[in-house]
């Protein structure tokens, strides 16, 4: 693997480890919400699970392309990526507002 591809795997990595800890993070917030609201949360949370999910079916896919090809693949790993970034940036909006109330 060469070493562009390399460190822009390890920098997901470390990221997708950073929204594991975040998505954690809002569903035990989402276990304090009034109950009508908790079924709503926790449907967002399974959507921010499944987007993580495929980002990182994404990456180990990247991690086995060839030399010639993971340039292609990189834009389908960015586009799950912000996938990811706006849902958890929406549910996390949503959270705090609700907090507020």
């Amino acid at each position: 693997m060469s070493e562009n591809r390399e460190a822009y795997v390890k920098k997901l990595k470390a990221k997708i480890d950073e929204w594991n800890a975040d998505i954690d993070k809002l569903s035990a917030k989402a276990k304090q919400v009034k109950a009508g609201k908790e079924v709503e949360y926790r449907e967002q949370i399974e959507t921010l699970r499944a987007k993580r999910a495929d980002l990182e079916k994404k990456m180990a896919e990247l991690q086995e392309a060839s030399e010639s090809t993971w340039e292609n693949l990189k834009s389908g790993v960015e586009t799950s990526w912000e996938a990811l970034k706006e849902g958890y940036s929406a549910a996390k909006a949503r959270y705090e507002r609700d907090a507020e109330k």
